[in-house]
C-alpha cells in the first residue's frame, strides 16, 4: 500500500470507529473498507477514493467537486465515483464522501 493510500486509510479508520461490522479487505491493488459485507470505500494508491454511491447516486455525486467516472476497460463502474486525492485533504469533504458511501450501502442486505 502505498503512503497516501495508507494515510487516507488511518483518516477513514478514525471516522468509522463505531461502525460494525466494519471489515478491510484487498481489492482494487488497496484495501477497500467494507461495511456488512458490501464495499463502501477503498482508497487507491495515488490518495484518490474509490467511493461506492449506488447507480441512483451516480449523477449527483460525478457532479460534486473532484468525482470523476471510474473505467475498468471498457466498461464504465456506475455506482461508484473516484474522488481526487486533493478534494480528500478537507476533512469534511472526506468525512461528506463517507457518508455518502455509507447512505448507499446502509440499503443492501448484508452479505
Amino acid at each position: 500500500m502505498s503512503m497516501a493510500s495508507e494515510e487516507l486509510s488511518d483518516r477513514i479508520r478514525d471516522l468509522l470507529p463505531a461502525m460494525l461490522p466494519l471489515a478491510e479487505k484487498k481489492m482494487f491493488g488497496g484495501r477497500c473498507f467494507m461495511l456488512a459485507g458490501n464495499m463502501l470505500v477503498c482508497p487507491m494508491k495515488d490518495g484518490s477514493l474509490l467511493v461506492r454511491v449506488g447507480k441512483d447516486g451516480y449523477d449527483a455525486a460525478l457532479a460534486l467537486p473532484g468525482a470523476s467516472a471510474i473505467d475498468m476497460g471498457t466498461r464504465t463502474m456506475t455506482g461508484f465515483v473516484e474522488v481526487s486525492g486533493d478534494v480528500l485533504e478537507d476533512h469534511d469533504a472526506l468525512e461528506d464522501w463517507i457518508a455518502r458511501a455509507r447512505a448507499f450501502v446502509d440499503t443492501l442486505p448484508p452479505k
